[in-house]
């Protein structure tokens, strides 16, 4: 292995954290069987195997906010402040992604400036909607603001879409809906303009983008149609531009299929790593990351491990190396 991997989409799991989601009504997390192990040592154990360099953690869904304002915010404080550790004990090995209390804006905006100003936070992690609430929704426009104005990289997860108890047929909701509801939250932003207002985001769309690739331009062409001509001049710019601009990680099934379905939207500039770890099993983890290394390379004087990690160093330059 030539390059060490720079994971920007791996998963803390705290004890504390699975208790509180699961007395929540959380038991089997978005149609999963239960909750994954996780532990610090099982990570770094995968990490060693396979390579990986560093990890940017974050917390996967379903998220902080289980319904009550307050207790969101201190929660999303608890793992956040957890994380932080983390990554001061293992400060090659750890990154942070933190979590916010959203749909709670003004929690979100607390939380923000206590993670950046006093942890240290090396993006955020947002999910592709909270409580119904999707990414392009007005109401979350000082967030991005707030977001913008830092520079921040906004690392894209997905949930449980609102629909999910009659549109995943009783099957588990990470396989198909996951998904449909990142590029139903990508859509929502492009379409509201949130990408063109705030150009200083950094946006990292998981699994390949999802089913974006294969509906940027059918994207392309509604927008086109539902903005008047009397508005083109404020109008947000075009769509595939747009989702060409984000970066992407390769986590899950990327090979034979998705990868190079990827690469049809957006340049080998824009692929990062992701393993999603722990919610991806230890075993399934290590098929994947034998899936990229002996994939046909991803441009001329490359491979996927040394192009992505490239990236990711251009991505974080503060985090990496510490």
């Amino acid at each position: 292995m030539t390059s060490g991997l720079i994971d920007v989409h791996a998963h803390l799991l705290p004890e504390f954290y699975v208790e509180q989601a699961t007395a929540a009504g959380h038991a089997h997390p978005d149609g999963m069987a239960g909750w994954p192990t996780w532990s610090v040592r099982d990570h770094l154990d995968l990490m060693d195997r396979n390579g990986i360099e560093t990890a940017m953690l974050s917390l996967s869904s379903p998220g902080v906010h289980f319904g009550d304002d307050k207790a969101a915010r201190l929660l999303a404080r608890r793992v956040n402040e957890y994380t932080a550790e983390l990554a001061r004990e293992h400060p090659d090995r750890f990154g942070n992604f933190v979590s916010l209390p959203l749909p709670d804006v003004d929690g979100a905006l607390e939380e923000i400036a206590f993670a950046f100003d006093e942890l240290g936070a090396d993006g955020v992690a947002l999910l592709t909607h909270t409580q119904g609430v999707y990414l392009g929704d007005e109401r979350l426009e000082p967030v991005f603001t707030e977001l913008d104005r830092r520079g921040a990289v906004v690392f894209l997860h997905p949930t449980s879409p609102v629909c999910w108890e009659q549109s995943a047929l009783g099957r588990p909701r990470p396989m198909v809906e996951y998904i449909f509801d990142t590029a139903r939250t990508v859509t929502d932003l492009v379409m509201a303009g949130v990408l063109t207002r705030h150009p200083n985001l950094r946006v990292i769309v998981p699994h390949c983008g999802g089913a974006i690739p294969v509906l940027a331009d059918r994207v392309n062409e509604f927008m086109h149609l539902f903005v008047p001509s009397s508005q083109e001049a404020a109008a947000p710019r075009d769509a595939v531009q747009q989702l060409a601009a984000l970066y992407y990680d390769i986590a899950g099934t990327a090979f034979p299929r998705q990868a190079p379905a990827l690469l049809n939207l957006v340049g080998p500039d824009r692929v990062l790593f992701g393993s999603d770890y722990c919610w991806t099993p230890p075993p399934l983890a290590d098929a994947h990351i034998t899936a990229i290394d002996t994939a046909a390379p991803p441009a001329e004087g490359t491979t996927w491990r040394s192009l992505t990690t490239a990236n990711a160093r251009r991505l974080l330059p503060q985090v990496l190396p510490r």
